[in-house]
């Protein structure tokens, strides 16, 4: 028989009938839960990420059923696979195109540092176009390390301020990506 443990509830006041939390916690549970990534796989991480999203994995039970593929309707850009030099103005113009808040995650060697591919051709590393937040490891990443990965954004989402976009340092950030800034700040 299968015995279960009681969950303590979140930081805030709670009594019968009542639980009372910062409008930032609830905020961050909702967008933690609720990620909307766009996979942009181009090698055999893009393989392991079919295996992710597969029933055996299943990303969907993380609250990211629905895979995006457009840009402006999702959240989460996940790089996957190696990027050539030609690849990363479309890349940086998927990044550009989506929505505040948004993160990224480079997933596998290639996308994090170009991999064993040091050539002229390879990017050597996302990071040198888009703000990367999660580094995934691996040639090519197990589905575990992916779901591990999502589970740190989903981490990073639930905690990150509603203030965080608007703050000098993510501008500055922006700035050294040679981004704009945030319409309306």
């Amino acid at each position: 028989m299968t015995t279960y443990t009681k969950v303590a509830p979140p930081e805030g006041f709670s009594s019968p009938g009542l639980f009372a939390t910062a409008f930032d916690k609830v905020i961050g549970l909702a967008r933690s839960n609720s990620i909307w990534p766009l996979p942009f796989a181009t090698s055999c991480c893009g393989i392991e990420f079919m295996a992710t999203v597969a029933s055996h994995y299943d990303l969907g039970r993380f609250g990211a059923e629905r895979l995006s593929y457009s840009p402006r309707q999702a959240d989460l850009l996940m790089v996957m696979g190696t990027i050539a030099k030609k690849m990363a103005p479309i890349v940086e113009q998927v990044y550009e195109q989506m929505a505040e808040p948004r993160w990224v995650i480079a997933v596998g060697a290639c996308a994090a540092s170009g991999g064993i591919f040091d050539t002229y051709s390879v990017l050597q590393g996302i990071d040198r176009i888009v703000p990367v937040d999660v580094y995934v490891p691996g040639c090519p990443p197990r589905p575990e390390q992916i779901l591990d990965g999502f589970m740190k954004i989903q981490e990073l989402v639930k905690n990150e301020s509603l203030r965080k976009r608007y703050s000098p340092e993510y501008k500055a950030m922006l700035e050294r990506f040679g981004m704009t800034t945030i319409k309306g700040s």
